[in-house]
């Protein structure tokens, strides 16, 4: 009698689940690259119990027929790939198509969606992998996701999720990484009805979006970053150095528009900042690295956090230039004309409540935070929220 057998596909999309499918905060990532692959403007999440009892991502893209809907959820389906040479020069968020059955094998699965101008939509039931019950459904804009009960069909896995409070800071944090990314396009997340994220569409001014992310405080303290080379392109903008934090939290390097922890770039952005900062303290940063999709190779990492750049000290060269030109520039030093804008008025509630929530995420939410480096040695006792600008560097503020 063979030894050997075929896995089944309910086991085989387990195993994928494995890979693709870590916490609550993989659910959200995943639902929202898909809703920004389908053209989505407006992206919104709603959470209940951390994420793990109820997981519902809603936007008004392009949606799906009845067809598609189905086959979405039949492992490596996507509509992304055709052929080999596809594989290179990726410029989808999703390409694999193992997220969604992934999904569906370990949850209470619902996907709602519909073409545009569609008379009827479709409605798509699986629960723990099982088949799936399709169904007309009335029609509606873009595609709704709803994931309940995750990983109530692998108790060993449910059993290792960390406290609600922790995971929610996970999918928080998933979110802001994603609306960074692409400030065109609307982002809104919630937790049994209270907000946690919500930011307009930010196209004319990006640090709007980043002081959405980071705190309203952040505002007045960003500068714009910019290099351009043969095949590199670097965006973005840096805080100057009266704005720091005591971690790598607020360190965001995206390549292609997609979150990216890589050694060497947090390493070339620290080692730009080392004669500017004082010891204990991190440089807040967000960063656009564009490169050819043959460029770099975004298949090395389950979750696509990693990537393989094809001359990566091109890459690092062009990202330390465009640092090192602002820092030696400190255009935080020149006139009030010549720095950045006040941050949009807001009432003290509000800025209190976005400066609490950042400091929180940062705290909690080590999931995926940028690899550790002899920079992230802890502060001074009573290191806390960035220095007010003009502080010293000693004191209560830790620097």
């Amino acid at each position: 009698m063979s030894r050997i057998a075929r896995l089944s596909d309910v086991l085989i999309n387990k195993i994928a689940a494995g890979e693709v499918v870590e916490r609550p905060a993989s659910v959200v990532k995943e639902l929202c690259e898909n809703s920004l692959d389908a053209g989505a403007r407006t992206v919104r999440v709603e959470l209940e119990g951390g994420g793990v009892g109820r997981i519902t991502v809603s936007d008004d893209g392009h949606g799906m027929n009845r067809d598609d809907a189905t086959l979405c959820l039949e492992r490596h389906a996507t509509s992304k790939l055709r052929e080999l040479d596809d594989l290179f020069h990726i410029d989808s968020m999703g390409f694999r198509g193992e997220a969604i059955p992934a999904i569906a094998s370990v949850s209470r699965f619902t996907l709602h969606t519909s073409e545009p101008d569609a008379l009827v939509g479709t409605k798509v039931t699986v629960e723990g992998g099982g088949p799936p019950v399709v169904e007309d459904a009335p029609p509606r804009v873009g595609t709704v996701i709803t994931v309940e009960d995750l990983f109530f069909n692998v108790p060993a896995r449910r059993k290792f999720m960390r406290q609600g409070a922790t995971e929610l800071k996970h999918c928080e944090e998933s979110v802001v990484r994603l609306a960074l990314a692409h400030p065109e396009v609307a982002f809104f997340a919630t937790h049994e009805g209270h907000e946690l994220f919500a930011s307009a569409a930010s196209e004319h001014d990006p640090r709007e979006r980043i002081a959405a992310a980071l705190g309203p405080e952040s505002f007045a303290h960003l500068f714009p970053v910019e290099e351009r080379r043969l095949g590199v392109s670097v965006t973005g903008y840096l805080a100057s150095p009266e704005y720091t934090f005591p971690n790598a939290r607020g360190l965001y390097t995206f390549v292609n528009r997609r979150y990216i922890r890589d050694r060497g770039l947090i390493s070339t952005v620290q080692r730009a900042f080392q004669d500017f900062l004082p010891a204990g303290r991190q440089p807040v940063v967000v960063l656009h690295i564009d490169v050819e999709p043959r460029a770099v190779d975004v298949n090395v990492h389950p979750q696509k956090q990693e990537v393989r750049f094809a001359d990566a000290r091109g890459v690092q060269d062009a990202l330390s230039a465009a640092l090192t030109r602002v820092l030696r520039a400190a255009p935080w030093l020149g006139t009030p004309e010549q720095q950045a804008a006040n941050p949009p008025p807001r009432d003290a509630a509000h800025y209190a409540h976005a400066v609490e929530r950042f400091l929180t995420r940062a705290q909690e939410a080590t999931w995926g935070a940028p690899l550790p480096t002899a920079m992230d040695a802890p502060g001074p006792a009573g290191s806390g929220p960035p220095r007010p600008p003009g502080a010293p560097y000693g004191g209560g503020q830790g620097g």
